[in-house]
């Protein structure tokens, strides 16, 4: 039976608009990530895979409208640590070592610990973390460190969180951008949770069915958008901008299409013939295939800007790839390969400034003095924050 025509607007024309709630639906949530006024433009898109052989990876994008000077860190357990949010800071000493990638060397922005849990930070224009009121203050630098420090599953970490033993204070960045961001955490075993602040008041989406996060509207507008192209089907027609809205919605279909097994057309292809390193190229390919080509932007518009690097972490082998859209080659690093026992030094591996690696750099790790969590109450004014060299 032919599809029926559809007008500009959207709607089929057989239909009246009031006849056509689905369609406005659609549109009036794409409309809501459209921007009221200039923000500053950071867009991500994290899609988190699971099949039936227990492989679990999280795939995230890293869109940014400027270089962000990302170095990789490995955080040996044990370390002292407090939330850079004044004398009634939280205080804590890391349970688990990590492997993260920072933001202007100031702040972990993705990271994985050794027990196989991910930690992703992305931004979303609505976040508002309201005031303190009385409880200890957390810089928003340290939000995915903490859980990557204390938790080794999702499950623990909703169950803390959710009591909210801190409040999140978001300065600016060292480029002079508001920090909103919401924050993604899953686990070895594929389980999921989203936290934002919305309104002053944190809401948090805990379940295994919630593999796909962008940007704005919030998360549960994004849910209600793809409840709506679900019924449209991916293979009849997606939406194709750049948007946030419209990548959840590629990424969710793209994501679900993956083969959860050994597929026979290419694994012959595929080094060793690994399962899990088809499903790694998989992950891979969906977030290549949502990211922003290099060199695109759009002034005053939130969420749109150029991919600078993607991350997949495999949280069954516990090994990070890291994908640098201005180097030509993929590198790894295996946990298991790093001293992350207490009292190792902090080690580093340099990517700012173009460096280019291939294969396995758990050994290219140079012990190097931590960085500085920017503090609650940001840099002091006129202070740049350059990373070494």
């Amino acid at each position: 039976m032919p599809r029926p025509a559809v007008s500009p607007a959207g709607c089929p024309r057989s239909l009246s608009v009031r006849r056509c709630p689905a369609w406005l639906l659609a549109l009036g949530l794409a409309a809501c990530a459209l921007p009221l006024g200039p923000r500053p433009a950071e867009a991500c898109t994290r899609v988190l895979y699971t099949a039936p052989d227990g492989t679990v990876i999280t795939g995230r994008s890293m869109d940014w409208a400027e270089d962000m000077r990302s170095n990789l860190w490995a955080f040996p357990r044990g370390i002292e640590r407090n939330g850079a949010g004044g004398a009634s800071t939280p205080r804590w000493r890391s349970r688990y070592g990590s492997v993260v990638v920072s933001g202007y060397d100031v702040g972990s922005a993705e990271g994985m610990n050794e027990k196989g849990l991910v930690a992703n930070l992305l931004y979303l224009a609505e976040s508002d973390y309201g005031k303190p009121d009385g409880k200890p203050v957390l810089s928003i630098s340290l939000w995915a460190q903490y859980a990557l420090d204390q938790f080794a599953t999702v499950a623990e970490a909703v169950a803390v969180l959710r009591r909210e033993p801190f409040r999140v204070v978001a300065p600016l960045l060292p480029n002079g951008k508001r920090a909103q961001l919401h924050l993604s955490l899953s686990d070895a075993t594929g389980d999921s949770a989203i936290f934002e602040y919305i309104g002053g008041r944190l809401v948090v989406h805990h379940g295994r069915q919630y593999t796909v996060m962008t940007n704005s509207p919030s998360f549960d507008q994004q849910l209600a958008l793809n409840s709506y192209w679900q019924t449209v089907g991916g293979n009849s027609f997606l939406p194709g901008t750049i948007r946030a809205a419209d990548r959840f919605v590629r990424a969710s279909f793209l994501l679900a299409s993956l083969p959860r097994q050994a597929d026979p057309a290419v694994i012959t292809a595929v080094p060793e013939r690994s399962f899990a390193l088809q499903s790694l190229a998989g992950v891979l390919g969906v977030v290549r295939a949502v990211s922003v080509p290099l060199g695109i932007s759009t002034p005053g518009v939130p969420n749109v800007a150029s991919t600078l690097w993607r991350v997949a972490s495999d949280q069954k082998r516990r090994v990070l790839y890291f994908d640098s859209v201005t180097a030509p080659s993929v590198f790894w690093v295996s946990l298991d390969q790093i001293n992350l026992s207490a009292g190792a030094p902090v080690r580093r591996l340099p990517v700012a400034g173009g460096r280019i690696y291939g294969g396995e750099t758990a050994a290219r790790f140079e012990p190097t003095p931590a960085f500085a969590f920017l503090p609650a109450t940001g840099l002091p004014k006129g202070a740049a924050v350059r990373s070494r060299p």
